[in-house]
């Protein structure tokens, strides 16, 4: 019998589908995954020369309540989620080097009912890329 390991997606989560499904729906053209720039940013906003990254708070190691370290094996966690961490920064920095604006949304700010309110700090953020 084989025995199904529950995997843990990368891409297309619920955040991430949630915050594609509302960009499109204001109009928004977006690239997903583009394998040309560093890290493969979760959305890419080619017009507005903008990168939307959804991170997980725990993989990404956000500090809220729900990265918490695990209570066991800690220390091999600690050194898994610092190096996801520290991945981040380096393909942040070089997005930035190469001149876009890189936009991370947190998966705890991310409420159902506060979806609206993201939406007008993104278009902020974004207006702001065109200045």
């Amino acid at each position: 019998m084989i025995e199904l390991k529950k995997i843990n997606k990368t891409k297309n989560t619920k955040p991430e589908l949630a915050i594609r499904s509302l960009l499109w729906s204001k109009g928004y053209r977006y690239k997903i995954h583009d394998k040309k720039l560093p890290g493969k940013p979760d959305i890419v906003l080619p017009k507005h020369k903008a990168i939307i990254n959804i991170q997980g708070c725990f993989w990404h190691n956000h500090g809220c309540n729900k990265s918490n370290l695990p209570k066991t094996r800690t220390a091999y966690w600690y050194n898994e989620l610092e190096s996801n961490k520290e991945r981040d920064f380096v393909n942040k920095s070089r997005l930035k080097e190469l001149g876009w604006k890189v936009i991370d949304l947190w998966e705890c700010t991310l409420i159902k009912n506060e979806l609206t309110k993201t939406m007008q700090k993104l278009e902020r953020m974004l207006s702001l890329t065109l200045n």
